[in-house]
């Protein structure tokens, strides 16, 4: 089984970003991600609905947006109308994780529910059955191009068994520090999408680069 590739748009040149946008669309990506980060929950501040419905009027793939702020319930149907197709909320920024999930599927998205590194996965146990998708953060939240941390592997197994256990149909993300040398391992763990920014972004051909990704299976 190949992975679900999903470029991260917060490495491209937003000087040219239609350019970037349509560079993805000739791609082999599978989904494009979107990073939106106010400044509170994690320490950065990225860009939001200007900029994603932007993208979206270029896009052919899936638009994957990744909400790591503050009171995210706020925002869902406003994220939906701007061109999200999947909206992923962080465990640590719900009070009322439920009732959120409940909120993004009732605007029209997939749901998913991300974790920061130090949060145990255990804990998504109630909700594993309620979301489309499962992000594991694989570098602290808030900035591009940082170091893979590798206790990500076992964290991806350990979701793994929870997905079967419960016979969910959830899928397993990774963002943060992929590459080509990580990749295989984290589909063998159980991952079925990988988000990758600066590795893309920063190659000297982003489209043979996710080819190259796409392409690696068990």
């Amino acid at each position: 089984m190949k992975p679900l590739i999903a470029p991260s748009i917060l490495a491209a040149n937003f000087a040219n970003l239609p350019a970037e946008i349509q560079m993805l669309n000739t791609s082999q990506a599978d989904w494009i991600h979107f990073d939106v980060m106010d400044g509170v929950f994690v320490p950065n501040i990225s860009f939001g609905f200007p900029i994603l419905e932007v993208v979206h009027r270029y896009a052919q793939k899936l638009l994957d947006v990744h909400l790591m702020i503050q009171e995210p319930e706020r925002y869902i149907e406003t994220f939906k109308k701007a061109g999200a197709d999947s909206i992923t909320v962080h465990y640590e920024a719900c009070t009322h994780l439920h009732r959120t999930i409940q909120q993004i599927k009732a605007a029209g998205s997939k749901a998913g529910v991300a974790l920061n590194p130090h949060t145990p996965v255990h804990l998504l146990e109630d909700i594993i059955n309620e979301v489309d998708l499962v992000l594991l953060m694989s570098v602290n939240p808030g900035f591009g191009g940082q170091k893979f941390i590798q206790h990500t592997y076992r964290k991806v197994e350990v979701l793994k068994s929870l997905i079967e256990m419960h016979q969910s149909n959830a899928l397993i993300e990774i963002d943060g520090g992929v590459n080509q040398s990580n990749a295989p391992i984290l589909l063998q763990k159980g991952a079925d999408v990988l988000v990758a920014g600066n590795f893309v972004f920063s190659s000297a051909d982003p489209i043979q680069t996710i080819a190259e990704l796409k392409q690696i299976s068990l």
